[in-house]
């Protein structure tokens, strides 16, 4: 331990022991340790605070016994690893400093000693939140890009099917082909997730109306999912983008066109079987003569500015929009990691470290009103209101809400000198929340853990400060 360092207590999820089968949350224990907050004089290690921890399916390999280098086994005892977004605390190595933002793998824990710290990515674009390097500027944005354009090298006008499309990874793969002019449809796996667009409450919905899909269905509905898909693309697909593997994958294979592509991102359908389901329907790869390519995102990090040279402008200029799931707090972590595997989260999964300051500091322009069917009502009073009418606006209900200077976007406000000046407006104090403020407009809408809010034209940033 380096001499004179503050020592703090370390919270930490700890994987009991290798997981056969399906992962349960007692498969992993939350725990506190130590650690200095100074690295060993001389050593190129470097010393982060972790902000958000990526949840994503390929995890569930490493929590087996396995070989794969690319995929080693976590080690019993110790705590989990993952893709994450940290702060520098300090630093021995000479390319990263004192209060830089990395994104790559770091611990599942509230600080990580990273010894080898060269494949992280330095975070120089903060103009977008944070948190978007745990999802669409990090791993699953980097896996969409690469995909889609290098592995399906899509063209205008194609015919593209998505699986898994609510995920961190098919939301994207979908906006994406979108913008190409392709023709896409998404599958998902629950019409129960509810998303914060008025009478858009299924999940299917939230693919064709907030992320662009052309069509959509819930496929543990469908009874014959080859006639799905034949109902959705009678002229057959061109390009698949494989997320689930085992019958959805036997079913595709019989609807591709001739000379289609299929990119192999992962097969989450398997992953907990002790024995893996056959493909009954591969002499279609010959007939059809289709290209099926597996690949693994790593291989593609080298790349990763010219990612981000084409990406941030799509997020900038509003033509992408990314869903995160939110658990809050190290404690959460072991039921929002196993609540991928049985469909609980819609869009990208990660946790958020709950120990920053709590308030939240945020506007809302515009008409703005709470729909006792789309808001229960033990969240409308844990912010001390009970309900209001469709007739109420946003500038009364802001007054609720004791906000400083609550006004209506409708009376003429000027809104781009009210957004420049929005970081530090209207504080709003709720338990168990993090700091947000305003981010320019956008065409989104916001979900918090305690309150949730219709915001137009603008969109909040989550960030830590």
């Amino acid at each position: 331990m380096a001499a004179n360092s503050e020592v703090l207590s370390n919270k930490q999820v700890i994987l009991k022991n290798y997981v056969e089968g399906f992962p349960k949350e007692t498969d992993m224990l939350v725990k506190a340790s130590s650690i200095s907050l100074k690295v060993e004089e001389g050593s190129n290690a470097i010393l982060v605070k972790n902000l958000y921890l990526s949840c994503d399916p390929y995890m569930r390999a490493r929590m087996s016994f396995n070989q794969d280098p690319d995929f080693s086994s976590f080690t019993p005892g110790s705590p989990i690893e993952g893709f994450g977004v940290a702060k520098v605390v300090d630093s021995g190595h000479p390319e990263f400093k004192k209060g830089d933002l990395v994104w790559g793998t770091t611990g599942w824990e509230e600080y990580s000693l990273i010894k080898n710290p060269q494949g992280l990515f330095k975070i120089h674009h903060t103009d977008v939140p944070l948190s978007y390097y745990t999802g669409i500027l990090g791993m699953p944005g980097m896996t969409a890009w690469a995909g889609f354009y290098e592995i399906c090298a899509p063209k205008k006008g194609e015919y593209i099917y998505v699986s898994a499309a609510s995920g961190a990874v098919g939301q994207l793969v979908g906006q994406f082909a979108k913008l190409m002019g392709c023709y896409v449809v998404g599958s998902a796996g629950s019409r129960e997730k509810v998303w914060l667009i008025p009478m858009q409450s299924q999940l299917v919905e939230l693919l064709k109306n907030k992320f662009g899909f052309d069509d959509a269905f819930n496929y543990k509905e469908e009874n014959d999912l080859d006639a799905a898909l034949k109902r959705c693309f009678p002229e057959g697909i061109d390009i698949y983008f494989e997320h689930v593997g085992g019958k959805m994958l036997d079913a595709v294979l019989l609807n591709m066109r001739l000379h289609g592509r299929i990119a192999a991102c992962g097969m989450i359908s398997q992953y907990n079987l002790s024995q893996p389901e056959g493909v009954h329907n591969l002499m279609n790869v010959v007939y059809k003569r289709i290209r099926m390519e597996g690949f693994v995102v790593f291989d593609y990090f080298p790349q990763y500015s010219r990612f981000l040279d084409a990406v941030l402008p799509y997020i900038r200029e509003g033509k992408v929009v990314y869903v995160e799931d939110v658990a809050d707090g190290l404690e959460n972590a072991p039921a929002a990691l196993v609540g991928l595997f049985s469909g609980r989260n819609v869009g990208k999964q990660l946790v958020v470290r709950d120990d920053i300051d709590k308030n939240i500091f945020m506007m809302i322009i515009g008409p703005c009103w709470y729909d006792d069917d789309l808001v229960h009502k033990d969240v409308m009073n844990n912010v001390g209101y009970s309900t209001l009418n469709e007739e109420q606006c946003g500038a009364e209900l802001l007054k609720e809400l004791e906000f400083d200077d609550p006004f209506n976007y409708r009376e003429g406000h000027d809104l781009d000198a009210a957004s420049r000046r929005s970081v530090s407006l209207y504080p709003l104090k709720i338990q168990g929340q993090r700091k947000w403020h305003l981010e320019g407009r956008a065409r989104t809408c916001c979900k918090f853990s305690d309150i949730i809010t219709y915001i137009s034209p603008f969109t909040i940033r989550a960030d830590y400060v």
